[in-house]
């Protein structure tokens, strides 16, 4: 349970919120009681002027009997005295902590608008006004005023259990609150986690519906992308695995059934040597297609260095033309070559000859005799284009979303007589989208097919390996 995501956040927000409802609780009470003191003080003072002001109309005994007899019945002591500090009337029996705040005063100039002279009602029993008598300008005596600080304690004490009382309510709604909040934030978290749970035992098909705009919505939308992700992957792998399966059992069926018929006493001369001329062809196919599987797992797993360094294209170009250019003419298949001398590319020369070599042996096996295949180099301000064109049968529409795929052929029938693996392509736009440019395709079915490739012009920041 501690380890809980949802308890972590609740109890982070509870604390949060625990420390500063505290704070705010601590601020408002602390008002409030002073406030309620204040009132309290100012109370027993504006009780004293009212003493002081019928007095000062009408000072004689009978009415200061009257304050007397009045305040006897109330909760409040009143004291007048003379102006030598000596008591006229008392309400109530005096003590000597009255005394003592009466002689303490009894020599300090007081406003008419009369003083509280005793506020500190947490050590003392009373808390006293003074209120001057004055008449005729002339200072006739005092008025003392006492409230018992019980009063004031009492409603300390009551203003404190109240914020007691509503600070057990409010941390209740909170803990209430932060329950129902936490667990809207952790349940699409719990969601994805069972559903990750799922990614890592295999079951790659996972569906996370959430209306969410927020970043638990975005990460919902990521995670079923990645199911989905995985699951084409999981399909595509199954697929490549059954056709290497079957594209390494086809050329071994072939050797190992023609070793056995050389094998055999009746086979003659000139059979061992059609044979073997065919065991010679199929290891060569293996061991093409074991070659291009190698290239590929290398830049599967990033350790496909790609060295670039300034090259002459078109001498490049023209390398890869001496090279290729007798197979063509086997073919009676006229190849020409249109580029300019002094165009400059930024490119592993090596990894470069077998993009082009790779293309321009997939126009040869899907050309007829006497057709013709053309390279070109087109530069822009900023891109070079590679444009290689057959007139061959062309590619249908509806395989060219495919073309560059792994294993992938437009002619499964004619696969094994034209000799492909189905990985030059593949191989091809790897090298090409490791030098930072992109390779495309433009073919009509009976017209021929276009490969384009694009290459940024310049060099990049960081000359040397690019992996």
């Amino acid at each position: 349970m501690f380890n809980k995501l949802s308890f972590k956040i609740g109890l982070l927000f509870f604390v949060f919120i625990l420390v500063f409802e505290s704070f705010l609780f601590l601020a408002l009470y602390t008002n409030l009681a002073n406030e309620r003191i204040d009132e309290v003080m100012e109370s027993t003072l504006a009780r004293g002027n009212t003493h002081r002001d019928v007095l000062e109309d009408n000072f004689n005994r009978s009415t200061l009997e009257h304050v007397g007899i009045m305040e006897s019945v109330s909760a409040f002591v009143v004291i007048v005295t003379d102006e030598n500090g000596n008591v006229i009337v008392s309400s109530d029996p005096i003590k000597q902590e009255m005394m003592n705040v009466m002689k303490r005063t009894r020599n300090n100039s007081i406003p008419t608008e009369g003083k509280i002279v005793e506020d500190r009602w947490k050590q003392k029993q009373y808390i006293a006004t003074e209120s001057p008598i004055t008449i005729n300008g002339e200072l006739q005596g005092n008025v003392f005023m006492f409230a018992n600080t019980n009063t004031v304690k009492k409603i300390v004490d009551q203003l404190g259990l109240q914020f007691v009382f509503i600070g057990l309510i409010t941390i209740v709604l909170t803990i209430i609150a932060i329950f129902f909040l936490t667990r809207f934030i952790t349940l699409p978290i719990i969601k994805m986690k069972e559903a990750t749970e799922q990614l890592s035992k295999g079951r790659n098909k996972v569906e996370l519906h959430t209306e969410r705009k927020d970043e638990l919505g975005e990460l919902a939308e990521s995670i079923t992308k990645l199911s989905n992700d995985l699951e084409q992957l999981k399909t595509a792998r199954n697929e490549f695995l059954a056709s290497i399966s079957h594209e390494l059992r086809t050329p071994l069926t072939y050797i190992k059934g023609y070793a056995d018929i050389i094998n055999r006493k009746s086979t003659s001369k000139a059979e061992i040597k059609e044979y073997t001329a065919i065991i010679r062809d199929e290891t060569d196919q293996l061991s093409e297609l074991v070659k291009n599987l190698f290239e590929l797992a290398k830049m599967d797993q990033n350790k496909f260095s790609i060295i670039r360094e300034d090259v002459n294209l078109c001498d490049l170009i023209k390398s890869v033309a001496d090279r290729i250019q007798p197979v063509f003419a086997e073919k009676n298949i006229m190849f020409s070559v249109h580029c300019q001398e002094d165009i400059i590319a930024f490119v592993d020369p090596e990894r470069f000859q077998q993009v082009l070599i790779n293309i321009l042996d997939n126009a040869k096996k899907h050309s007829s005799i006497g057709d013709r295949i053309l390279l070109e180099v087109r530069e822009t301000t900023h891109e070079l284009h590679i444009f290689i064109s057959d007139e061959g049968e062309g590619i249908p529409k509806a395989d060219l979303p495919y073309i560059f795929d792994r294993l992938f052929r437009v002619e499964k029938s004619r696969s094994r007589q034209s000799g492909g693996t189905g990985l030059g392509l593949a191989i091809a736009k790897e090298i090409v989208e490791s030098h930072g440019g992109r390779i495309e395709v433009q073919s009509k079915r009976g017209k021929g097919t276009t490969f384009i490739i694009t290459l940024r012009r310049g060099e990049p920041n960081e000359e040397g390996t690019v992996s």
